[in-house]
């Protein structure tokens, strides 16, 4: 397939780097039916997929093969019909965040009109990073593609709901962030002692509800 790229990753592990567009979770859920148990780990990324195996799951130069076939043939079925998926999370906000008049002037919309295009889209959780359960979420209004702010703020609390770049997102924990934020949800995302522990996981879909 062209524009896959396999490389290794440690001594059981493979990162499978895709084209711009490639339906990564599509490639992630179809590792999973084939190998099963024996792909102990699949982590999605933007434009890449790790796959872990585990002891025994066979030759890496074999795998690589397979794995190369199954993405040129995922990208031949294209993206899963719509109607199969499942509904989408919805994350109750209230739109009450300090950079939401900074936004508003940022992109030349009113406070209204900003909540209404951040509320439209279904997002989709392209992949988990910076902290444990911080879900990239992508598919976003492109008019609020903003650049992180010039100074990141220390402290960001638990359920920020913010923007940055083409990504939307909600703080899982409280930490230092450099995004815009433009509300908060009371809902937990990220929660060690449930299973599973995150809330949004890769490929999911979300959409964002004003309260």
């Amino acid at each position: 397939m062209s524009g896959v790229r396999i490389r290794p990753a440690g001594e059981r592990a493979v990162v499978v780097e895709l084209e711009p567009g490639a339906e990564v979770h599509a490639l992630a859920a179809a590792v999973r039916e084939r190998w099963g148990p024996a792909a102990e780990e699949v982590v999605p990324g933007e434009r890449s997929l790790l796959v872990c195996w585990r002891a025994g799951g066979g030759e890496r130069r074999e795998l690589a093969t397979a794995l190369s076939a199954l993405a040129e043939q995922v990208a031949g079925a294209g993206a899963p019909p719509a109607g199969g998926a499942p509904a989408p999370l919805r994350i109750p906000v209230r739109y009450d965040g300090p950079d939401l008049d900074a936004v508003a002037t940022a992109t030349g919309l009113t406070v209204a009109q900003v909540i209404a295009r951040h509320t439209a889209p279904t997002y989709t959780a392209a992949f988990i990073g910076f902290a444990p359960g911080f879900a990239y979420l992508t598919g976003g209004d492109p008019v609020l593609a903003l650049p992180r702010r010039a100074t990141p703020r220390v402290r960001v609390p638990a359920g920020a709901v913010a923007i940055a770049a083409r990504y939307s997102a909600v703080y899982p924990s409280t930490g230092p962030g450099g995004w815009h934020l433009l509300g908060h949800t009371s809902l937990t995302l990220f929660d060690p002692r449930a299973t599973p522990p995150v809330l949004i996981q890769p490929g999911m879909q979300v959409r964002f509800e004003a309260i």
